[in-house]
């Protein structure tokens, strides 16, 4: 099973949519999922595992059979009559920190210390843990927060009221009379007090009151403050568990060999020299690929290396990126699905004094996460276990129903912490993978992919190409603006129901919806996929090509007004002024005004996104090769309400640093129908050493939490290539940066 956090009081480690749509959603499906329904259902305890040294851990995956003697008010929360404290969590670990940011919630209006409370990993149950944010239960698109803010509050404050009720009653008391602190109910008037534990059988029997009253936030005691992290010492000392390092009794090991061609399928296999090596038990033909099985990787391994696979290219054997670039390229050529059109983009041009238009491309990227692909699968007649670290844990039982034709009940999702998801593991691709295999293996069977396969057949982050617009008046302001985005539609094959009329919400996000005061817009989108090249969201989904390409555009505009770049922005900005006020905090801590010396240049971009505000300033070296050197980022931000300082500056940094590495180094490049990167020594990946120092300013706000975990990446791009401008005079209207520049 499971092994997740340790009960912190007992253990030490050793010193797509768019935000528009997603708010109207999350009203109509919140009305329907959301508060009383949330808290109108009981969850079966997880009972804890053990470590060799007796120690509780986290060990559910919310599988086990319900316990007696639990008081559970509602899906979250979990009180046995030790007093124990375990909190379900209804989004996935993936190193965001939400293990310890959601906790934070429920814990303030329980009253119970942060450090005393177990985490258990939610099972997959839409009814109990949908996100109305996202339509299911999943874990992506900075939502997390912005998700629980209220119902985990109201979890932790439901328990609390009943077992204050409790405690009133066998003392015959006033409940107004009694209050909750450190996992105790507390009669200040007779100096009584009872732990929570003690209160779990005569709460049980209590209804669950509707609508309790939240605390104000100016009675917050943890919300707010730096809390550590909760699975950093398992994580220090290696007891955590990740997909990766799952074993169970019996298993053996797959090594995967897939079709080197997008769409290719097997044609034939020799494995005569594959069972010869040792430990090599079994070869297993796919439509599209072959799995070897063996006692341990290492035999799987060597018996994948040594088959001889003739595979049938297909259609795809002579498809390269440069096809693709020319078919996105047609495209943009027809009308689109209309995203935005305000007042009269036509005369707005025949208007202007001036016209700018450009075209912006973006690659393929691959998630490229630390974890690799990985599953482990049980498949037997009357049921099937599933071993994973997956965002999307009821698509997993959906994938298991369709591929082993069992029920749903028969079908178990271990989930376990991820090594990284960036939206990789939003995709159950490897989960069916491993089911096809397991329904050919006696025994449970780990499939591991090489980080070459990882890279070569990932699901891959749309190419883009952007033609864009603006007419100016004779001030350098603009008065029209046009805009066509072109590319794969991702919410077309994950979310269907969201693909209406033509249109594509996430690949038009920001660009739809821009903070600034522009009278005049068009946006279209043109769905145009790449043949049979798999895409999928990754991480910071639509914001992060769109505002590369606004906030890039910006910059050009700026330079045609000869106006300063934060200027020219501030001033388009009066209608949104936590827009304008994250700029100007980022521009006033980064020292823009200030001349930066020769061969140095800095830049700016401004993001509203997943309901959170960002203003970033780059400072970039560019020398004589054309090689960059990111010298320091300042980043304000304005997320709304703060849970945790900590979690909130370590995703930014995370973000950034992801961002700067897909701007600089990242793409997948296509030829003779395969992908031609392979590991990280060709899929680059930004070094210590080459990574600035970054600053993080919180801009204190009274709004509802937006979201962190995205923001970071999607912001950083723009404001890098407009740096490089500053300091080069080379515009860059295509990524990544180290190739044009090297190339220009």
């Amino acid at each position: 099973m499971s092994r997740g956090l340790l009960d912190a009081q007992n253990r030490r480690a050793p010193d797509g949519l768019n935000r528009r749509t997603f708010l109207k959603l999350g009203v109509s499906v919140g009305a329907a999922v959301g508060g009383g329904l949330l808290l109108g259902f009981s969850l079966p305890a997880a009972s804890q595992g053990e470590t060799p040294q007796g120690k509780s851990v986290i060990g559910g995956d919310g599988n086990e059979a319900p316990q007696s003697g639990v008081f559970e008010p509602n899906a979250f929360v979990q009180i046995d009559a030790a007093g124990k404290v375990t909190l379900v969590i209804p989004k996935v670990e993936m190193g965001q920190g939400i293990y310890t940011s959601i906790p934070m919630l429920i814990a303030e209006e329980l009253e119970v210390p942060l450090d005393s409370v177990v985490i258990d990993h939610a099972p997959p149950n839409e009814k109990l843990f949908m996100d109305p944010l996202l339509g299911g239960q999943l874990t992506g698109g900075s939502t997390s927060i912005r998700y629980a803010w209220e119902p985990m509050r109201k979890a932790g404050a439901t328990a609390r009221v009943m077992l204050i009720s409790a405690a009133a009653q066998q003392w015959q008391v006033d409940p107004a009379s009694c209050h909750a602190e450190k996992g105790e109910v507390v009669h200040a008037a007779s100096s009584r007090r009872i732990g929570y534990g003690q209160l779990v059988d005569a709460a049980t029997k209590l209804p669950a009151p509707q609508n309790v009253p939240l605390k104000d936030p100016k009675d917050f005691k943890l919300i707010g403050t730096a809390a550590k992290r909760l699975d950093s010492p398992e994580k220090v000392d290696g007891t955590a568990m990740f997909g990766l390092d799952v074993r169970v009794p019996g298993m053996v090991y797959a090594a995967i060999v897939n079709s080197p061609v997008f769409g290719g399928t097997l044609a034939s296999v020799d494995d005569t020299n594959a069972k010869k090596i040792p430990g090599v038990r079994q070869v297993i033909r796919l439509d599209n690929g072959v799995a070897v099985i063996g006692d341990h990787t290492w035999a799987a391994k060597r018996g994948a290396a040594a088959l001889d696979i003739k595979w049938n290219e297909g259609r795809g054997a002579d498809f390269s990126t440069a096809k693709v670039v020319q078919q996105l390229a047609d495209a943009s050529k027809r009308d689109g699905a209309v995203a935005r059109k305000d007042g009269d983009v036509k005369k707005g041009f025949n208007d202007a004094k001036t016209r700018v238009d450009a075209v912006y491309q973006q690659p393929f990227l691959a998630h490229a996460t630390m974890e690799p692909v990985n599953c482990t699968v049980s498949v037997r007649a009357d049921g099937c276990d599933i071993w994973v670290g997956t965002q999307v844990p009821t698509r997993a039982v959906d994938t298991a129903v369709k591929i082993t034709g069992l029920t749903a009940d028969k079908i178990t999702v271990h989930n376990h912490l991820l090594g990284g998801g960036f939206g990789r593991r939003l995709e159950t691709d490897f989960i069916a993978q491993a089911l096809k295999v397991g329904k050919q293996v006696g025994t449970p069977v780990k499939i591991t992919w090489t980080r070459e396969e990882d890279v070569q057949h990932d699901m891959y982050r749309p190419y883009y190409y952007d033609v864009i617009s603006a007419g100016l008046d004779a001030n350098g302001r603009p008065v029209a603006w046009q805009h066509r985005i072109v590319g794969s539609s991702v919410m077309a094959r994950f979310a269907p129901p969201a693909f209406k009329n033509g249109l594509d919400p996430d690949a038009v996000e920001v660009a739809a919806d821009l903070p600034y005061d522009l009278p005049n817009q068009f946006i279209d989108y043109v769905r145009q996929e790449p043949m049979d090249v798999p895409t999928a969201f990754w991480r910071g989904v639509g914001p992060t090509r769109g505002t590369f390409v606004v906030e890039s555009f910006m910059d050009e505009l700026a330079a045609q007004a000869k106006v300063d770049p934060v200027k020219y922005r501030h001033d388009l900005l009066g209608k949104t002024p936590r827009a304008q006020n994250v700029l100007d905090v980022a521009a006033r801590e980064a020292g823009w005004g200030n001349t930066p010396p020769k061969g140095q240049g800095r830049g700016v971009s401004v993001m509203h996104a997943f309901g959170s505000f960002f203003g970033m300033v780059v400072d970039v070296t560019v020398n004589g090769d054309g090689e960059v050197a990111v010298n320091r980022v300042v980043c304000a931000v304005d997320c709304g309400m703060v849970v945790n300082p900590n979690t909130i500056e370590a995703q930014i940094q995370g973000g950034i640093i992801f961002g700067i590495t897909a701007a600089l180094y990242s793409e997948i490049t296509i030829k003779d129908g395969r992908v031609e990167q392979s590991n990280f020594t060709d899929y680059r990946m930004l070094r210590i050493n080459q990574t600035p120092p970054i600053e993080v300013h919180i801009v204190k706000s009274g709004e509802a939490p937006g979201g962190i975990g995205e923001p970071g990446t999607a912001a950083l791009a723009p404001a890098l290539t407009n740096a490089i401008f500053a300091a080069t005079g080379k515009r860059l209207r295509q990524l990544p940066v180290g190739r044009q520049l090297q190339s220009a």
